[in-house]
C-alpha cells in the first residue's frame, strides 16, 4: 500500500513543523510519508530536539527547509500548524485536504530554560495530541 504525503508548515520550520514531523514519523510512518517546511526556513531550534528526544525522537539531523522545495511533489495533505504560515505561505495543494491547526510559538516563550523547555514540552503534547486525533 502506497503512503500517503504529509507536509507540515510553519514560518521558521524550527519548533512546530519539525515537532509534527518528527511526531507523525514516530506514530505513523508506516502509513504516512512526512516532511516540514518553513515560509522563512532558519534552522531547527535546538529545544525542541531537545524535548523530542525526551520522547526518543532524534531531531538532531533534521534542518529547516523552505515550502518551494516541495511545490512539485504531490501531497496528501498539507498542513499549516501556525497562523503566519497559513497567511503567508504560497498556496501548496493537497490532493486530498489543506489543514490548519495553529501551535502557540514555544521559541516565543521567555524566562530561564526549564520556562522555555516546558513551553516547548507543552506545545510537543498538544501536537501529538491533535495529531492523534487527525491522522490516527
Amino acid at each position: 500500500m502506497e503512503k500517503l504525503r504529509v507536509l507540515f508548515v510553519c514560518t521558521h520550520n524550527a519548533a512546530r513543523s519539525q515537532m509534527a514531523e518528527g511526531l507523525l514519523r514516530a506514530l505513523a510512518g508506516d502509513r504516512y510519508e512526512v516532511y516540514s517546511a518553513g515560509t522563512d526556513p532558519r534552522g531547527v531550534h535546538p529545544l525542541a530536539v531537545r524535548v523530542m528526544q525526551e520522547l526518543g525522537i532524534d531531531l538532531s539531523t533534521h534542518c529547516s527547509k523552505s515550502v518551494e522545495t516541495y511545490r512539485t511533489i504531490p501531497m496528501d495533505y498539507v498542513v499549516t500548524v501556525c497562523d503566519h504560515a497559513r497567511e503567508h505561505c504560497p498556496y501548496v495543494p493537497a490532493r486530498r485536504k489543506n489543514l490548519h491547526q495553529s501551535f502557540p510559538d514555544p521559541s516565543a516563550v521567555g524566562g530561564d530554560e526549564e520556562v522555555r523547555l516546558e513551553a516547548f514540552r507543552r506545545v510537543r503534547d498538544q501536537i501529538r495530541s491533535w495529531l492523534e486525533k487527525t491522522f490516527l
